[in-house]
């Protein structure tokens, strides 16, 4: 029977298993090229994918025993090693995460709900002195100071000469301050 690459990859690791050297320097040769490949790719710094692969090969040499044939093949395996090493390096590089407890330091950016419960109360007040005025002069308000329109425009819209609108708007605004200080 001739031995495929494969096999004869599965049979070095089963001889590393049993602390053969030369097996295990046959091993590197056939394999490092590839698994350079690997970390490489995921550490993407050279320097730190050769010291990672010296790793992978120290750690291929302790767990060879490990590794059961028929199962996966060789390959796999130590590819596997070198992926699941390299995958390692990754994570111990993150800095660590911050304790939970310095959230609690954040400021929050919204409104206290002290202030959202004053500033629902002062937009209900404003309503209901809006709804003390007539229609069209409480639409006129309400498009003058908070949707932007002009005094212009206003008049335009609701057809009075445009001295009319001011007049309209100037006195909306003084009984809205009646009705807000009471």
């Amino acid at each position: 029977m001739i031995d495929t690459p494969s096999q004869d990859i599965a049979d070095l690791i089963a001889r590393c298993a049993l602390r053969d050297r030369a097996a295990f320097r046959v091993l590197y040769e056939r394999t490092s090229a590839k698994l350079f490949g690997v970390t490489l790719r995921i550490l993407k710094d050279r320097s730190e994918a050769e010291e990672a692969l010296q790793e992978v090969f120290v750690k291929v040499w302790q767990r060879a025993d490990r590794y059961v044939a028929g199962t996966t093949s060789p390959i796999s395996w130590l590819v596997a090693v070198a992926r699941n090493h390299s995958l390692d390096i990754l994570r111990a590089r993150r800095p660590p995460s911050d304790d939970i407890d310095v959230a609690l330091e954040i400021p929050d950016a919204g409104p206290s709900p002290e202030r959202a419960t004053q500033d629902s109360q002062e937009r209900r007040q404003i309503e209901t002195c809006l709804g003390t005025l007539d229609p069209e002069r409480a639409d006129a308000v309400r498009g003058a100071y908070l949707d932007g329109y002009s005094y212009e425009e206003l008049a335009t819209r609701y057809t009075v000469p445009l001295n009319t609108m001011r007049t309209w708007l100037r006195r909306s605004l003084i009984k809205l301050k009646d009705c807000l200080s009471a």
